[in-house]
């Protein structure tokens, strides 16, 4: 290649070796510089490389001289991400149970590439999550990407729903039956992606898991049910429905012991007002609430501590789901 075009590379080839070999704790040497140059088929001088590091500050990249032992050298210190920000990331990434252990380590390797190869390593760690399990569907991306287009386009998609057998076999829900919706959000809620959409044939706003969506496409047909949507409140429906399926929706009374303060606030948000009781050793809140199996067992993990008040019904039903625990023994 001439001359000229490789001299206004240099500067790039610079760059990219100060981020990937210099961070806080590592400096480059004005000799490892010239020798990575050449090795891409650049000569330099040390003169052009003082000149080049000093047009780089002028730019404004946060690049320290100083000396590592008897050499003298260079760190590239700031950087888009703090390695605080970026292990964070990781740890959020190992956690999801939504990502499949395969595109893990591939979003972790991507990670790696936003910092020095020193700290890069330090991102390759194993975080345990207790009770967490890998997504098995290699094809969340692509989903996700199709849901955003839809939205962004205002156009309905179809898919198929799945569950799982006894074997961890695949099954199609409804017998293979195409689901057509509207969607409209995407939450990341429980450790888990759902979509909020409006499902064209029951004609109503509902949820899905994202990791258990496949065969996702685009229709040419618009979206439908924006009234429906725009009457929706996506706090009280998150609280609502996630964790805690199906079910008809009731106004319920409960009454916990003060040390399920957290429990109760990591469940229903901040916001849900606490009513003292008045002994003050319990409190009790009012909230709309799917009823449903998943909702008595999350209360009945709390053993005595953990009440139904009102309404009646709802006190019969979940009595009567105890009992069949019990009696099933």
């Amino acid at each position: 290649m001439p001359k000229s075009f490789m001299g206004k590379l240099k500067l790039l080839y610079i760059v990219r070796y100060l981020e990937n070999y210099s961070d806080e704790e590592h400096f480059v040497s004005t000799s490892d510089i010239i020798s990575h140059l050449a090795s891409n088929g650049i000569s330099a001088e040390r003169k052009s490389i003082y000149d080049d590091i000093e047009a780089l500050i002028s730019f404004g990249y946060d690049i320290i001289k100083g000396k590592e032992g008897k050499s003298f050298g260079y760190k590239l210190v700031s950087r888009e991400f703090q390695t605080a920000e970026l292990k964070l990331l990781v740890d959020a990434v190992q956690a999801s149970k939504f990502l499949s252990l395969k595109k893990s380590r591939e979003l972790i390797g991507k990670i790696g590439t936003l910092t020095s190869f020193h700290t890069a390593k330090e991102l390759q760690r194993e975080v345990l999550v207790s009770g967490r399990v890998k997504s098995m569907n290699e094809s969340i991306y692509r989903i996700i990407d199709v849901i955003h287009s839809a939205i962004s386009e205002d156009l309905a998609i179809s898919f198929n729903y799945i569950k799982y057998d006894l074997s961890k076999n695949r099954v199609l829900r409804r017998e293979g039956k195409v689901y057509n919706v509207s969607p409209y959000l995407l939450i990341f809620d429980d450790e888990n992606y759902y979509l909020i959409a409006f499902d064209h044939t029951e004609e109503k706003i509902k949820h899905y898991r994202v990791d258990k969506m496949q065969s996702v496409n685009l229709l040419s047909s618009k979206r439908k049910g924006k009234e429906e949507f725009s009457t929706v409140d996506i706090e009280d429906f998150t609280k609502q429905v996630f964790s805690m399926f199906g079910g008809k929706t009731e106004k319920v009374t409960l009454e916990f012991k003060a040390n399920l303060i957290d429990a109760v606030l990591d469940r229903f948000g901040a916001s849900v007002p606490l009513i003292k009781a008045s002994d003050e050793k319990s409190f009790k809140i009012i909230t709309e609430i799917k009823i449903s199996t998943a909702f008595f067992g999350w209360l009945s993990s709390f053993g005595g501590d953990a009440k139904i008040l009102e309404p009646e019904s709802t006190l019969n039903e979940y009595k009567e789901h105890i009992k069949k625990i019990a009696d099933s023994f």
